[in-house]
């Protein structure tokens, strides 16, 4: 795997997730292979990888939705799942989860009362997604982008120190998921640790870190600037699809392969935190 820069400078901030020698099998199949990685307070991180490759594993057991076969996930320093995150943990899964019989508003205020906010949170949250003119429509009349809206606003309308979001921008114009990224953005800058996974391998430019993951291993950990430099290319789907290339040779003998996974690095540990 590739370090990131505060691995170099010796930073150690407490992570806000700390996962360590983490497995899934679900039935007889392995969705996630012995995955160790530490995330810091206070950055984006993106999750990349093809579809399968195991995100959505990965964040089902960060928010502690998911029955882990072995190693251990802890989140803001409590068990993933336990009962003290259910208010400092923010979650939208790929598919929406709001109530197609209920107003936009009321959806949101639904989640806001649950996370034992005010109100106001709830209209800020609908502001901040952009359907303040849909805020009094039914859910069930919606279309497949703003109900992906919907979800967002009720992830975010906790303000919640981590905020684990699967796809977030998915059906969105170019405008708002800008908008949206310029808020993540802002988000950060005021402490939240933010894990966003994405099918846009340019949105890779507005994160700090990188874990690019295949088949239910992590194959680097890395920022753009460095994932560009040491694959030497341009497009971070060119540069995305260069490691997965240099990766597949040496499964066939070696079956941890993160390490011949990008040309040019040194082994990381698995302790390190980064931007």
């Amino acid at each position: 795997m590739i370090s990131s820069r505060d691995e170099l400078s010796g930073a150690r901030p407490i992570p806000a997730v700390d996962i360590e020698h983490l497995r899934v099998i679900r039935g007889k199949r392995p969705v996630l292979h012995d995955l160790s990685v530490r995330i810091a307070p206070g950055t984006i991180t993106g999750l990349l990888g093809p579809s399968g490759c195991g995100k959505t594993t990965l964040m089902r057991c960060i928010v502690g939705t998911q029955v882990i076969t072995g190693g251990q996930v802890t989140v803001l320093g409590d068990a993933a799942g336990s009962a003290a995150l259910r208010r400092r943990v923010g979650y939208m899964p790929q598919q929406a989860t709001i109530y197609d019989d209920l107003r936009v508003i009321d959806n949101v205020r639904y989640f806001a009362s649950l996370a034992g906010v005010d109100a106001s949170a709830a209209d800020d949250a609908v502001d901040s997604v952009d359907l303040q003119r849909h805020r009094g429509d039914y859910c069930a009349n919606l279309s497949g982008g703003q109900r992906a809206r919907v979800s967002l606003a009720c992830a975010l309308v906790g303000r919640p120190d981590l905020l684990v979001l699967d796809e977030p921008t998915i059906g969105l114009d170019p405008v708002l998921r800008a908008e949206l990224w310029h808020q993540f953005q802002a988000l950060a800058r005021r402490g939240t640790t933010l894990l966003v996974s994405s099918h846009v391998m340019d949105e890779a430019d507005h994160c700090g870190d990188l874990l690019l993951m295949r088949q239910g291993r992590l194959l680097a950990r890395t920022t753009p600037r460095r994932l560009r430099e040491e694959t030497g290319c341009t497009s971070m789907e060119e540069a995305f699809l260069s490691v997965i290339r240099r990766s597949t040779a040496p499964r066939a003998a070696d079956p941890h392969p993160a390490a011949a996974a990008v040309p040019g690095h040194h082994a990381a540990d698995p302790a390190a935190t980064g931007r």
